[in-house]
């Protein structure tokens, strides 16, 4: 069934940077250009003009002191903000979501979609390794457990406001029936692999793109080219900046933010990207194959998707500098036998253009579906 006469809206948990999620943001305001779209907080400076253009309702969490960069820290009203977005006027709602945009309250006459990149990892997965997090002191890590607990049982019984689950990953489909026992469609979200800077003649540096915060595990990186001494290039900000800086050896070079463009260069140019942490999809590894640089990564998570072992890149089994050195050394003497085509060929399967096919194909069938069951 055609959507082009359905009044649609989307749901997008804070629209402060156009990170991984904005992208799929972006992707769905370019398929329906009169959807409305529905975020906890907004800062319109960080996001791209496609996204600004469109009609955008924030909740009463935007009016409250810093929020606009201290938004996680009004987490414990999430929910109720949430939930007073009023739908009503909708035939078809789309959250984006990781926590907290599939709590929207709808009609029996609206059909809810959920892209979900992942069930909230603090409250499920990465729960323990969260409250092991040394930056969080014992009176509030008191308090994170009672809260948590309530937020757990909230959000499983949101997973039931939701008709149709759809997911960036088989990684983040086997975490959506642990937690919320509900089967959910894969399709890869879409990444810019068409205007990425492809070379096939490369320079002897190795790179480290992402967020420097904890769980993206740049430090066995460091610790690994520490030993190994080849030059390794990071690419990023984030809360472990000086920590790891203060670690590395002269033959790491840290770069802090870079623009688009000369991001491009680095990936093009590059031997090897270094990718240690565990991802539920992982957009970095496919910009590189993009470019026509081979992945050495950590073999678990959305990795083993979009990499295609020993063709566009290599594995470590265990997230140790150790098994980082081994493998790095191993890519050394057979990194000749990648074929920068080949790898640039793999990427193309998680094109903007593959995205947006694949997603209007489902919601058109699954809302005629639901048309069918509730509407008829």
């Amino acid at each position: 069934m055609s959507l082009n006469n359905k009044k649609l809206a989307l749901v997008h948990y804070w629209l402060t940077g156009m990170r991984g999620g904005e992208k799929v943001v972006q992707s769905i305001c370019k398929l329906f250009p009169e959807i409305d779209i529905f975020t906890l907080v907004y800062n319109k400076a960080k996001i791209a003009e496609s996204i600004n253009q469109h009609k955008i309702h924030t909740s009463f969490i935007q009016k409250l002191p810093f929020a606009r960069k201290a938004y996680q820290t009004y987490l414990p009203f999430m929910p109720i903000a949430i939930e007073q977005f009023d739908l009503s006027n909708y035939d078809i709602v789309i959250s984006s979501e990781s926590g907290i945009a599939k709590g929207v309250l709808t009609k029996p006459e609206t059909c809810h979609f959920c892209y979900c990149h992942t069930p909230m990892r603090y409250l499920w997965n990465m729960y323990f390794d969260y409250l092991k997090n040394e930056n969080i002191r014992f009176i509030k890590r008191g308090i994170i457990k009672i809260f948590f607990n309530y937020l757990r049982v909230w959000d499983l019984a949101t997973s039931f406001r939701v008709d149709y689950f759809i997911c960036n990953s088989q990684n983040v489909r086997k975490r959506i029936l642990k937690y919320y026992n509900r089967d959910s469609e894969v399709i890869y979200p879409p990444v810019d692999v068409d205007n990425m800077k492809f070379e096939t003649k490369k320079q002897d540096y190795y790179l480290v793109v992402g967020q420097l915060v904890s769980y993206k595990r740049a430090d066995l990186a460091i610790k690994a080219f520490n030993v190994l001494g080849k030059e390794l290039i990071i690419i990023g900000e984030g809360s472990e900046y000086k920590k790891l800086k203060k670690i590395a050896k002269n033959n790491i070079r840290f770069l802090g933010w870079q623009s688009a463009d000369d991001l491009k260069k680095y990936y093009a140019m590059a031997k090897a990207l270094i990718f240690p942490g565990e991802e539920d999809f992982g957009i970095v590894p496919v910009e590189a194959q993009a470019s026509g640089t081979p992945v050495i990564g950590y073999g678990k998570g959305g990795l083993l998707e979009t990499v295609i072992k020993g063709k566009t890149g290599m594995f470590f089994n265990r997230q140790d500098h150790k098994d980082i050195i081994d493998v790095v050394e191993n890519f050394e003497s057979v990194s000749s036998k990648f074929d920068p085509y080949e790898i640039r060929n793999n990427s193309m399967r998680f094109s903007k253009k593959s995205f947006e096919n694949k997603l209007n194909q489902f919601l058109e069938e699954k809302y005629q579906e639901y048309y069918e069951i509730y509407l008829k």
